[in-house]
């Protein structure tokens, strides 16, 4: 088994600590992301929007980046030269 050293100051400067498991942990961030569940119209358009996200990936006008950034960059080159 090791040993895990932390210092008094680190632990009264960040409040504390606490350990779990990691099972308990991905189970604790799970439910912490709320679920949506949409009904009627607001289900309609957003079936539409990923629809045509996907229409667009598969016809390949997507961009491939490293960041947001990056990402507007490249889709604004491409569509200068259209």
């Amino acid at each position: 088994m090791s040993t895990v050293t932390i210092s008094k100051t680190k632990i009264q400067k960040d409040g504390g600590v606490i350990i779990l498991s990691l099972k308990e942990y991905q189970k604790l961030r799970e439910q912490a992301v709320p679920t949506y569940y949409l009904k009627g119209k607001e289900a309609r358009e957003l079936d539409k929007l990923v629809e045509s996200g996907l229409k667009d990936y598969r016809a390949g006008k997507c961009v491939s980046a490293g960041s947001l950034q990056e990402a507007l960059k490249v889709y604004g080159k491409k569509n200068k030269k259209s």
